[in-house]
């Protein structure tokens, strides 16, 4: 296998973009990571979307999109993973440039979620669970979730105010992100009085609905001097499923696909978790970013609240987690996320961050998963 890069990004503002189309919103985040490569033609393209019939009545995406770029003829595959789409359409456009059978491939994800009515939009957000013994009985992923927080502040004794903390830290970091849906900064207490929407969580510790796209550009490590920027080495990516229903786990204060995806990162990247100096994660709840701090071996079991609360997650805590401001603060179109993630990474490791920069960043992390965690994928990006 060869070594692959990322060599250009792209990614709008997210939020309701009213006035632009799902075929906007991607080709524009395309040409932007086509231009930040100085790349004018790519051999392949993989789009990630999760439901794209459902939110914006069209499928087909590939070839929509792809003639939508100009690039018609080109192989284009859409992938869909639930809220992990982007992150494995990531995976396969790494995999296609390592195999050797192209050499500038095109990875990407869109959702445009706020063309439906809310109820629509929870209903295409819940055929990611178990529609016959989840959806069917009227479960939502905010119920899901509320579950696993319950799970986990019984066995563990994580608290309200640490669930609290995560959403205070990403809005934080969020408020330094020129692209953030939601760039606001809010207390420990508003987290806490807001509404309620499945005990323990509430309205600011869920993600919002969000329109949006990224896109970045791959290629052969060693082919880099040739392109505008810097490359960015992908050195480790793992994949992992799990039961889509939470009623067949062992434990649902744990996401074991996350876990399992960083050991095959982990060891094909040659790193531990000691050596991550920075992660972008999957926060769609505040109890998620928890679990996943720990699934990832951040912290032993248990220990993700309190280092959120102590700040050991901030921007210069001992591992920063979303300096983007995560799903919680940057938003959430699901399809796009995984990619959004990967944007991030890669933008941090050139140094390019700005106010929300990790100093001395050279190694990050991504991890992306699917409803509950039914999939997930993990990636290790590193400075060349």
């Amino acid at each position: 296998m060869r070594d692959v890069a990322v060599i250009g990004v792209g990614m709008q503002k997210w939020g309701e973009l009213w006035a632009k189309s799902i075929r906007d919103i991607w080709v524009e985040s395309a040409l932007m990571a086509m231009d930040d490569a100085g790349v004018d033609h790519i051999d392949s393209m993989y789009v990630g979307s999760m439901s794209p019939g459902l939110f914006s009545s069209q499928e087909h995406l590939e070839s929509l999109l792809a003639d939508y770029l100009g690039q018609h003829h080109v192989p284009a595959t859409r992938v869909e993973s639930a809220c992990a789409s982007g992150g494995l359409a990531f995976r396969l456009a790494w995999m296609e440039v390592a195999s050797g059978l192209s050499d500038v491939v095109l990875a990407s994800g869109v959702e445009k979620m706020t063309d439906v009515s809310g109820s629509e939009a929870t209903h295409a957000l819940a055929t990611a669970a178990d529609m016959k013994w989840e959806g069917m009985s009227g479960v939502t992923f905010p119920g899901l979730y509320a579950m696993m927080a319950v799970a986990h502040m019984h066995k563990y004794g994580t608290t309200r105010q640490q669930l609290a903390q995560v959403a205070v830290k990403n809005h934080e970091n969020g408020s330094k992100n020129p692209r953030a849906q939601f760039p606001m900064r809010i207390t420990v207490e508003d987290v806490i009085h807001s509404v309620q929407v499945a005990d323990p969580l509430n309205i600011l510790d869920c993600s919002p609905i969000t329109d949006g796209a990224a896109a970045v550009i791959l290629v052969p490590a060693d082919q880099v001097k040739k392109y505008k920027k810097p490359g960015v080495k992908v050195t480790g990516s793992g994949h992992a499923t799990d039961t889509i229903a939470l009623h067949s786990r062992e434990d649902l204060a744990a996401i074991r696909a996350a876990a399992i995806a960083a050991e095959g990162a982990y060891r094909m990247a040659g790193k531990t978790p000691k050596d991550i100096d920075f992660a972008e994660v999957h926060d769609c709840f505040t109890i998620a970013e928890i679990l996943i701090s720990e699934a990832l071996g951040f912290f032993e079991p248990g220990q993700g609240g309190p280092a959120a609360e102590a700040g050991w997650t901030a921007l210069g805590g001992r591992i920063p987690i979303n300096p983007s401001g995560g799903l919680k603060s940057k938003g959430h179109p699901v399809g796009a996320t995984g990619v959004a993630q990967i944007v991030e990474i890669t933008e941090q490791l050139r140094g390019e961050c700005g106010p929300r920069q990790v100093k001395g960043a050279r190694v990050g992390l991504a991890q992306n998963m699917g409803g509950s965690g039914g999939s997930c994928l993990v990636h290790i990006l590193e400075v060349m």
